[in-house]
């Protein structure tokens, strides 16, 4: 890899400018990794198993590479902007950014998301003992092949909904931080579309929550809690980022 190569792609009409900035993260769902150029990117440089291992120092030795690319390109934008990144106060813009992150981990949502990433990993080691009961009810099902029962579309739906709450189970934390980051920042673009998608991520999983209530009628109770969780995080995001929804992403709206 090299820059010349990097420059080629973000060229290339066929990607959507900047459309990995406001996504899900989620490349095995969505419909636009042949638009994406970091997605691209990823499948390129990323493709070799031993290259996705942490463990692997293929892994590392790539990201590196990366990084020393990356940091090439800096040097140069800057140079050619007339930026003297020898004369920045590196110090004082790193206190800034760390008041501006505390702050940010200090706002009322960020800390309910964070509530709501905690109850997750509760809710789910104290259900083990559910899903094996739910495994075998269905597994018996299936045996029998009983009437107007369907096992194998009741598995696929909870296992939906579990992939869904567990992807987006820290997301919603990561995303209001960077929407929140942007605000104390004046960043009001990249402010509003964090916060879209923050609370899409959100909406999903309150939908993907709702299924579990149906599939898991005796823990009813400990998910409706943690729907009006959610709903009372959804409107206090709303409220925080009142023009995120109207906010356009590119491609994706």
């Amino acid at each position: 890899m090299d820059k010349q190569h990097i420059k080629k792609l973000a060229g290339d009409p066929n990607f959507i400018p900047g459309i990995y900035n406001y996504c899900d993260r989620w490349c095995e769902r969505c419909p636009f990794t042949s638009r994406c150029m970091n997605f691209a990117l990823s499948e390129e440089h990323f493709s070799d198993p031993q290259t996705r291992d942490l463990n692997n120092k293929a892994f590392w030795e790539k990201l590196s590479e990366i990084f020393r690319l990356t940091a090439e390109m800096v040097e140069e934008t800057a140079r050619e902007q007339g930026i003297d990144l020898d004369s920045m106060d590196l110090q004082a813009t790193q206190d800034e950014r760390e008041s501006i992150e505390n702050a940010a981990e200090d706002h009322e949502c960020c800390r309910a998301a964070k509530s709501y990433s905690e109850w997750v990993k509760d809710w789910f080691d104290s259900a083990e003992s559910l899903f094996e009961q739910k495994t075998d009810e269905l597994s018996l099902q299936a045996r029998l092949e009983l009437p107007e029962s369907d096992p194998a579309g009741q598995a696929s739906g909870i296992k939906d909904a579990v992939d869904i709450i567990r992807w987006y189970q820290h997301f919603i934390y990561v995303k209001l931080a960077r929407a929140l980051q942007g605000k104390l920042d004046d960043v009001a673009g990249d402010s509003d579309g964090s916060a879209k998608v923050a609370l899409i991520a959100i909406a999903r999983s309150i939908a993907a929550w709702g299924q579990m209530c149906e599939h898991f009628p005796q823990r009813q109770d400990d998910v409706l809690d943690i729907l009006v969780h959610l709903e009372q995080l959804r409107k206090k995001a709303q409220t925080t980022f009142p023009n995120a929804m109207a906010f356009i992403r590119p491609g994706l709206d």
